[in-house]
């Protein structure tokens, strides 16, 4: 716990934190890799088995309104998008890296639900699988990270807990 009165200390604590994940399936070997890293580390973290939705889709492009319908439904605290690009000899890799981090961030920002955006986008597939353990781990680390802070802020600050909304 830190000194500083106005600080909000993170809590990896997953009790009650109800986690979207969206796994693109291009680099399939890759992204099952994040899957079952994210997944093992949220479970060890506390998040109920129940309280995690696990759905797949073709690619990084179909990662933004997937997570938007799950932002859409309410039932999520966080949601978790999962998938890996890898530089090709083309502009393509530009196009799909720039345009799903952007629809991501916009999903979120529109949504008011944080977004873990855990897409690697290398250069090469050796950088890639390097990666796959380390950011699956951080990707549910972040997730349980942002959905209390999330809950933490709602709970503390004046509007956000629709208190004043019955004044």
């Amino acid at each position: 716990m830190s000194n500083n009165p106005g600080s909000v200390p993170a809590n990896l604590n997953g009790d009650g934190i109800r986690v979207g994940v969206v796994q693109a399936r291009f680099n399939q070997e890759i992204t099952d890799g994040l899957w079952r890293a994210c997944c093992s580390e949220l479970l060890r973290l506390g998040v109920l088995n129940e309280d995690i939705l696990h759905v797949t889709v073709p690619g990084a492009m179909e990662l933004p309104i997937t997570l938007q319908r799950l932002a859409q439904s309410g039932e999520f605290d966080v949601l978790v998008a999962l998938g890996c690009v890898i530089k090709g000899d083309t502009y393509h890799f530009e196009i799909v890296c720039g345009e799903s981090a952007r629809g991501i961030s916009t999903v979120a920002m529109d949504n008011d639900v944080p977004i873990v955006n855990m897409v690697l986008t290398t250069y090469t597939e050796d950088q890639a699988i390097e990666r796959i353990e380390d950011k699956g781990l951080d990707a549910a680390r972040c997730a349980v990270e942002m959905g209390n802070l999330m809950m933490t802020l709602d709970d503390n600050l004046p509007g956000l807990s629709g208190e004043e909304a019955d004044e």
